[in-house]
């Protein structure tokens, strides 16, 4: 009996000790997978291997190789979910259409970039706080110096959005007409009359006063005005207007041209014929061979066109200055 309780307590021994040993090797083992086989040591080292530096009296930067691996992983990763959805969005749209929200996916996109990373850089652990504490400087500075490009930005996606301006638009601007050719997010550029192009900022759409000929329908009603002698048959001088309206190349029949006897000025009768054209960017030149038409039928029918007269009455009045009577004598 002694023997079998004394090989029983023989058996737990060597158990324990086999149960020892077991644990010990599985250490061991795991101790060489992470150093000698994968090497994870050293891995985890490298990944955590970057500058240090106190933002505060309580507050530390730790910028490492993991942190930025990091970033640049859910960098790439957010681009292809954003291309992903700009396919999926635009993939009905018409191609003008398309542009545009290309043009404003553009902005968004770098916004979307930049909470991306302060997100992830906070959820590794920076403390953004303190890194946007150190900046608050240098984004006072930087908001400053790009606020007008931020505010021809936002115009830019005013004007894309809202459809308020189109490419082929004509418009009028400080007293200069000219015909859109390209809108983008920044600058719109149109061009004038003269062939030049002219590069708006987008902010001014939205402060200043634009006229746009073409917001409505593309017709536009023009006008050219001319005046006639006192004494001329007035209903002649209409008719010869309306004729020479419908005659002119580039004036639509519909709606019809029609004339408005304007004033009694202080020279002359003051007539103006009313037109519509399908193109206000050439209208001045429909104009001009419509003023060479006016006068070619005006003289063929004997209707003048005055100019401004005066008539000066000199009156010599008497030398009554006593000085120049002594002086005489």
């Amino acid at each position: 009996m002694k023997l079998l309780i004394s090989f029983i307590i023989l058996l737990q021994d060597v158990q324990d000790k086999v149960k020892e040993s077991v644990e010990k090797a599985e250490e061991g083992v795991e101790k060489a997978i992470e150093t000698d086989i994968l090497g994870w040591g050293s891995i985890k080292e490298f990944l955590n291997y970057g500058p240090r530096w106190n933002a505060g009296s309580d507050k530390e930067i730790h910028l490492t190789v993991g942190m930025l691996l990091l970033v640049i992983l859910v960098f790439l990763i957010t681009t292809y979910a954003l291309r992903f959805f700009r396919k999926f969005y635009t993939r009905k749209m018409e191609i003008e259409d398309k542009n545009k929200f290309i043009s404003i996916f553009s902005f968004f996109k770098y916004v979307i970039y930049l909470f991306v990373i302060i997100i992830t850089l906070n959820s590794a652990g920076v403390q953004i706080t303190a890194l946007l504490a150190a900046s608050a400087a240098l984004f006072v500075g930087l908001g400053l110096a790009l606020q007008e490009l931020f505010q021809d930005v936002i115009g830019g996606v005013f004007i894309i959005t809202d459809k308020s301006l189109h490419v082929g638009d004509i418009i009028e601007m400080e007293g200069r007409v000219g015909r859109v050719i390209e809108i983008k997010l920044r600058t719109t550029r149109a061009l004038t009359r003269d062939d030049k192009v002219i590069i708006i900022p987008n902010h001014k759409f939205i402060s200043d006063t634009i006229f746009n000929y073409t917001q409505n329908h593309k017709t536009t009603r023009e006008a050219v005005k001319v005046g006639v002698a006192y004494g001329s048959d007035t209903e002649k001088v209409k008719q010869i207007l309306l004729d020479c309206a419908a005659e002119q190349r580039g004036i639509l029949k519909k709606p019809a041209p029609f004339v408005l006897f304007e004033d009694f000025a202080d020279s002359a009768l003051l007539f103006g014929v009313y037109f519509f054209v399908s193109d206000s960017f050439v209208d001045p030149k429909i104009k001009s061979e419509l003023r060479f038409n006016i006068d070619k039928k005006f003289r063929l029918n004997n209707v003048s066109i005055p100019f401004p007269q005066r008539d000066v009455h000199i009156f010599n009045q008497p030398n009554n200055n006593p000085n120049n009577n002594l002086a005489n004598d």
